[in-house]
């Protein structure tokens, strides 16, 4: 740990989450796989370059820490940092990466930033958009998830190096200014009109119903009204100097009214029009270069026909099953660089599709804090206080079995981490519906769907073969989101492990129920029979500078295994 820091601090809080979140991959991708990890309760221990780790544990697979993990020096435990611990790393993968240690240091500085932030904004009144805004330490699974990258190479492929017009964020090289990016920041509070864009008609790009655009402000005779996000515009600069000096695009200034971004920092809601925006960004957040592109705007649009059957019939299979569908994008036709930079998804907002007297609350915010919903909405922490067996129970119900029907009987593999989906509550707190978002990784599995008279790259990134669909489904839903949602519960509680072994029972009768329903079909047997689970290896991809589709799995432990 930094010394000379109040245990309170921005400083210190980040550093003791960028430290807890590189200590889990380690864990997973680096120590694990070598079989330099072992488990003594209450401690895991881990051998890293040569240099034996403690911390205590809880949590089960989403290996929360208590206290301050450990290097064992001189025959003496002492305090490890997250300095020493990257050094370690580096170490035991041989080198060679000399942008890793400056992305973790970047986003251990910009958690520290958005802690400050937070201490001088006040978080939205709308309790969805105060979960939204609550992932102040994001995936706990890797070893950089608050680096933002400030301009990317424009390849969407991960490895953008932040070189562009001048600007930059935290990220590029572990420095960047704050100023840059906190006025966009989810996390920070952030709140902010959006530029708008006159687009000559001729020039105009759009699929499918993109009117609720038209209602964001008027355009002059012969041109469309296109919203751009403001990071974005600024960041696009110098290719929209010529088009705006021509007139084939019109300045049209600000949005009248401030935008609020969600969790994923480049979609906001636009409570002018009610609706969520998908916009490109050239930010490497996490591990992408977060851009639309081309084949990713039609195939939203594809998407979104093509589901909203399947979404029917699963929502009459399971009341409360719903989803946010993506019925158009528009953009300007003016090169592909254009086309994509500009390129905003139109999403139908949760309110619109939750029943009312429901809440929609982000699944990620859930999970992060002590109960769940504590920082969001008081009634569904004081249900999950009051008898959180009954709180789990519900909520796996409306979260499992319409993912896995989706799978399994209608060959779409929705991606349901905990960014992705969104629980609504009732007045009691109780969850009562699932919210299933995101087109963008949602992938049709290939010889269920005819997708032959697509252009051949929409059709490719549309669909996944059966076992890497099953893969993405196994991962996102039993590694990435019940685990965590489950240890948040149990951690509320003396007997952690106790309450953490009877949620996963009641998971395991909820699954049970579900594949019974259906003649038991191999993958569930499977998964009930606790076999290993696929867990994506963000370290691994972040030290490879790989793009993110093309990240690999580690197997980690299935927590159905101990119900066998």
């Amino acid at each position: 740990m930094t010394t000379g820091l109040a245990l309170d601090s921005p400083a210190a809080v980040a550093e003791g989450a960028t430290l807890a979140a590189l200590l889990r991959c380690t864990v997973r991708e680096v120590a694990g796989p070598r079989g330099h990890v072992w488990h003594a309760g209450p401690y895991v221990l881990l051998r890293v370059a040569g240099d034996l780790l403690r911390a205590r544990t809880r949590g089960g697979l989403a290996l929360r820490f208590e206290g301050l993990p450990e290097r064992l020096e001189d025959g003496c435990w002492r305090p490890l940092s997250a300095d020493d611990l990257v050094r370690l790393v580096e170490g035991e993968l041989g080198g060679g990466n000399e942008e890793f240690a400056p992305q973790v240091r970047a986003s251990r500085e910009a958690m520290a930033a958005l802690l400050r932030a937070r201490r001088e904004t006040a978080a939205p009144a709308d309790p969805w958009l105060a979960s939204e805004q609550a992932l102040v330490f994001g995936h706990p699974f890797h070893p950089s998830p608050k680096a933002r990258g400030g301009r990317g190479s424009g390849t969407g492929n991960g490895t953008g190096n932040g070189a562009g017009n001048g600007r930059r964020g935290v990220g590029d090289d572990g420095e960047g200014d704050a100023a840059d990016w906190l006025g966009y920041a989810p996390e920070a509070h952030a709140r902010f009109p959006l530029r708008l864009l006159g687009v000559r008609r001729d020039l105009l790009a759009e699929q499918g119903d993109t009117a609720a655009l038209d209602g964001l402000g008027a355009a002059p005779p012969g041109y469309a009204p296109l919203p751009v996000h403001p990071w974005q515009f600024d960041l696009l600069a110098p290719e929209l100097a010529a088009p705006l000096a021509d007139g084939r695009l019109l300045d049209l200034g600000h949005g009248s009214r401030p935008a609020v971004p969600t969790s994923s920092v480049r979609t906001v809601y636009e409570p002018s029009i009610d609706r969520c925006l998908k916009f490109s960004l050239d930010v490497r957040i996490t591990n992408c270069v977060r851009k639309n592109s081309w084949y990713e705007l039609a195939g939203a649009v594809e998407l979104t026909s093509r589901l909203d059957p399947v979404f029917r019939r699963l929502a009459a299979e399971f009341p409360g099953t719903r989803w946010l569908p993506e019925p158009g994008y528009r953009s300007a036709d003016l090169g592909v660089r254009l086309m994509e930079g500009l390129g905003v998804i139109i999403r139908v907002s949760p309110w619109s599709v939750c029943r009312p007297g429901v809440t929609p609350l982000l699944s990620g915010a859930l999970a992060a804090g002590g109960h769940p919903g504590a920082d969001v909405l008081p009634a569904a922490a004081a249900a999950a206080a009051a008898d959180p067996v009954r709180w789990w129970r519900a909520y796996v119900e409306r979260v499992a079995p319409p993912v896995l029907d989706a799978y399994l009987n209608h060959g779409v593999v929705l991606e349901p981490h905990l960014q992705n989906v969104l629980v609504g509550v009732d007045d009691a707190g109780m969850p009562v519906e699932a919210v299933f978002r995101d087109l963008e990784g949602t992938k049709l599995v290939a010889g269920r769907h005819d997708v032959s008279e697509l252009p051949g790259r929409v059709a490719d990134r549309l669909t996944y073969d059966a076992a890497s669909g099953w893969n993405r489904v196994l991962y996102c839903l039993m590694v990435n989101h019940l685990p965590e949602v489950a240890a948040t519960l149990a951690g509320t509680v003396p007997e952690t492990d106790a309450l953490l072994r009877e949620l996963w029972a009641v998971a395991g009768e909820v699954l049970a129920g579900y594949a019974a329903s259906r003649g038991w079909p191999r993958e569930l047997s499977e998964l009930l029979a606790g076999v290993p689970l696929p867990a994506k290896a963000n370290l691994s991809v972040r030290w490879a500078r790989s793009a993110d589709h093309a990240a690999g799995y580690v197997p980690v432990a299935n927590p159905l295994a101990m119900l066998s």
